[in-house]
């Protein structure tokens, strides 16, 4: 193969036109292209073996960062944990100033002085005992506060973010724009989810569907209705709406989890702490219709990115 003419050597190229004398010249030169066309054949063949190869070790290199980089963001989670909850270091021991005698005074005159307490120290007594009559404490330094505890995240891996099957759709009773959906989140029993989705929406396309829902926000009543969670879609400015889709094989049950984000979600989220509406604005559909939270997209584990069906660049809420 490395050498085309060492196929047809002089004699075998003379007895082919002595045979043929017409063609033979053509049936020589049809055989030289057979044998570069072989050769081309297999050279493309070792380069498709050769990037089969660089792709799996390419998977392999990409799992292995993304164990490494778990393990590091476990031990960094875990040393921070551990600053938080180690004591503070106690403070030093305050020696008492050093009672000098006075000179030139009686023995009873100094008991006096040590005995009887000065006058702030019962300014201070007084104070207290009528503070403790009025129902009042002293408040506490600022540094004992934050050395009991750090501020709580606010990230999105408070989110539990589960993949649901909609088993159900029906409008709201009392609100044209809302609909009613039951949902399969993988639990015992489906859950009631009220939506904003009535308006300009068919509802009859969604039943069956899947979906991706907040599922743990405090159930809450919309209108007559109790919510149990939040059905995740995203819209345009001009009013266009579509559902988050989960990857295909996913089902109800399935966590979505960000890659950059890992932790536990909270087991309810408090309407005190405002943790969606701090993180909403940075929930978006990017370009390619994938959703992400600060371009780290939402997935299923071993399933794939959740996405829209058509919609880009919009807010997911």
């Amino acid at each position: 193969m490395d050498n085309v003419d060492d196929l047809f050597n002089p004699s075998l190229a003379a007895a082919l036109i002595k045979l043929d004398p017409e063609d033979g010249e053509q049936v020589v030169e049809y055989f030289r292209a057979q044998a570069l066309l072989m050769k081309e054949k297999a050279l493309l063949q070792a380069s498709v073996r050769d990037q089969r190869k660089l792709l799996v070790e390419n998977g392999k290199l990409k799992k292995d960062i993304e164990l490494l980089r778990t393990q590091l963001q476990d031990k960094q989670r875990r040393r921070s944990a551990k600053a938080l909850l180690s004591p503070a270091p106690p403070p030093p021991p305050v020696s008492p100033a050093p009672t000098t005698p006075v000179a030139n005074q009686p023995a009873g005159a100094t008991a006096a002085v040590l005995t009887n307490p000065s006058p702030a120290s019962s300014h201070d007594r007084r104070e207290r005992q009528s503070r403790r009559r009025r129902g009042e404490r002293k408040a506490r330094p600022t540094s004992d506060s934050l050395s009991l505890g750090a501020e709580p995240r606010v990230d999105v891996s408070r989110l539990d973010l589960r993949v649901g099957r909609i088993l159900s759709v029906r409008r709201h009773p009392l609100a044209e724009a809302m609909s009613v959906q039951e949902v399969d989140v993988g639990g015992n029993a489906p859950r009631t989810v009220v939506s904003k989705l009535g308006g300009k929406t068919h509802l009859e396309e969604l039943q069956g569907g899947l979906a991706v829902l907040l599922c743990n926000v405090k159930a809450c009543k919309l209108r007559g209705v109790v919510s149990q969670a939040r059905l995740l879609c995203c819209s345009t400015p001009d009013d266009c709406t579509e559902l988050l889709t989960p990857p295909t094989g996913s089902t109800p049950g399935d966590r979505v989890t960000f890659l950059n984000y890992p932790g536990d979600p909270d087991r309810e989220l408090q309407s005190t702490d405002r943790v969606w509406e701090l993180l909403q604005p940075d929930l978006q559909v990017d370009s390619r219709g994938v959703a992400n939270y600060k371009g780290c997209g939402f997935q299923v584990k071993g399933k794939g990115l959740c996405r829209t069906a058509s919609l880009t660049d919009a807010a997911i809420r």
